[in-house]
């Protein structure tokens, strides 16, 4: 019997789509009016879906990441935390980092509340 799928994996896998097409408004509208998102590329968060619209404008004038999530582990406390292949390359095509990482997101009435960028091993996987 094949597997149900997960409301908040759906959720997390149309926000990586919608990141990877570009597509800010369909991925801003998958999180609530308070989330705090990393500026993983500059440190430091920013806490309102403008301030992350702001925020990917100006990193995709400098560089062009893709991000697919590999798998999908959800925890104890409620969290998702996600595997990712992280490819960031310079606007001329250059790969400037291929690698894996962990996000660790907070869902609150089925929107993205909060994310984290952590290192594999936090994941308590082994991984």
């Amino acid at each position: 019997m094949p597997e149900q799928p997960v409301p908040e994996i759906e959720l997390l896998r149309a926000a990586y789509a919608a990141f990877n097409a570009r597509d800010i408004d369909a991925a801003l509208v998958l999180m609530t009016p308070d989330v705090a998102w990393p500026k993983a590329f500059k440190g430091g968060f920013v806490r309102t879906p403008e301030a992350v619209r702001a925020y990917w404008t100006e990193q995709w004038s400098e560089i062009n990441p893709h991000v697919e999530p590999v798998t999908f582990h959800p925890e104890e406390d409620g969290q998702i935390w996600v595997e990712v292949h992280q490819v960031v390359r310079d606007l001329s095509g250059a790969v400037l980092a291929d690698e894996h990482v962990g996000h660790r997101f907070t869902i609150k009435h089925g929107l993205i509340q909060a994310m984290e960028v952590c290192p594999l091993s936090s994941s308590g996987l082994g991984a």
